[in-house]
C-alpha cells in the first residue's frame, strides 16, 4: 500500500483480496528526487503533487512535469504515487507512456537483489508489467534533458481529471533544424503503450515538412493498432492520434 488510489477501490469493488496488507509509506529509501549522474532519480513513493512542485522536475524533465498536471485530479495527486502508477501500468494513464518517450530507467528490487528494467521493455499489456511476484519497484531514473530537447504533450478527455481516450507524448532530440531521434508514444489506444517508430522514422529520413508530415500520417493508420473501448470507438481514436501527431510535430519543429 503506497497512495492507495489504485489498491483502494480494487479493495472495495472485491477485485482484489490480498491475504496481507503491507504499508510501505514510511520507507525512506524509496522517496525523494535528485540528480544522479546525468539523471533525474525520482523515489517510486513520491507523490504526483511533489513531481507537480519540483523545481528539479520542471527543470530537468519539463515533459514529465508538463503531463503530471493532466493525472486525475489535485485530491489524487496527493495521495497517488508514481510507483504505483507504473507498477498498475493503466494504458490511459499519462505516465507509462511518459516514462517510455523519455526512456526511463527503473529500479527494481526482490529477494534475489535489485535490477533495472527499461521501461521501453516493462509495459507488457493491459495491467501487466515486468515486475515478477517476488519484486518491487523502488524507483525511476530519467535521462536529463539538454536544450536540444523537444517535447510536446496532447491528450483528450470526457472531462479534466478523467482517464484519457487518446493521448500522446513526443519527446525528440534536434540539431539545429534537423531531428536526430523523435519518440513518439501514444496511449489509451492500445493495452500498454505504443511507440510510433516506423511513422517517425519517415520523418527522421525526409525532414519535417508539410508533404512529410502528411506522409507519416498515412503510415500512422497502418502502424498503430488500436482498441476501442466503451467510450471511444477505434474510428474516433484513430482521427485524435493522426490530429495529435500533425500537431506535436508542427509544435516541436517551430
Amino acid at each position: 500500500l503506497a497512495g492507495g488510489q489504485s489498491l483502494i477501490p480494487t479493495l472495495n469493488m472485491r477485485l482484489s483480496a490480498p491475504k496481507r496488507l503491507v504499508d510501505i509509506n514510511d520507507v525512506a529509501e524509496m522517496q525523494g528526487i535528485e540528480l544522479q549522474d546525468g539523471y533525474l532519480y525520482v523515489g517510486a513513493l513520491t507523490r504526483h503533487a511533489e513531481l507537480q512542485q519540483s523545481q528539479l522536475v520542471a527543470t530537468h524533465v519539463p515533459l514529465l512535469a508538463t503531463a503530471i498536471a493532466h493525472v486525475a485530479h489535485a485530491a489524487i495527486r496527493n495521495r497517488g504515487t508514481i510507483g504505483g502508477n507504473l507498477a498498475m501500468a493503466d494504458p490511459a494513464s499519462e505516465l507509462p507512456a511518459c516514462s517510455v518517450a523519455l526512456n526511463a530507467e527503473f529500479t527494481i528490487a526482490g529477494i534475489s537483489g535489485m535490477r533495472t528494467a527499461l521501461a521501453r521493455s516493462y509495459f507488457k499489456g493491459l495491467y501487466e508489467t515486468d515486475l515478477q511476484a517476488d519484486e518491487l519497484l523502488v524507483g525511476v531514473r530519467f535521462p536529463i534533458t539538454g536544450a536540444s530537447t523537444v517535447s510536446a504533450f496532447r491528450e483528450h478527455v470526457r472531462r479534466r481529471g478523467d482517464f484519457a481516450n487518446t493521448g500522446l507524448v513526443v519527446s525528440a532530440e534536434r540539431d539545429g533544424a534537423d531531428f536526430t531521434d523523435i519518440a513518439a508514444v501514444f496511449f489509451a489506444v492500445a493495452d500498454r503503450p505504443v511507440m510510433a517508430q516506423d511513422t517517425v522514422a519517415c520523418l527522421l529520413d525526409g525532414g519535417m515538412s508539410d508533404a512529410n508530415i502528411q506522409g507519416a500520417l498515412k503510415t500512422l493508420e497502418g502502424e498503430l493498432e488500436i482498441i476501442g473501448d466503451v467510450y471511444t470507438g477505434e474510428a474516433m481514436k484513430m482521427h485524435l492520434a493522426k490530429h495529435y501527431f500533425k500537431e506535436t510535430m508542427e509544435e516541436i519543429r517551430g
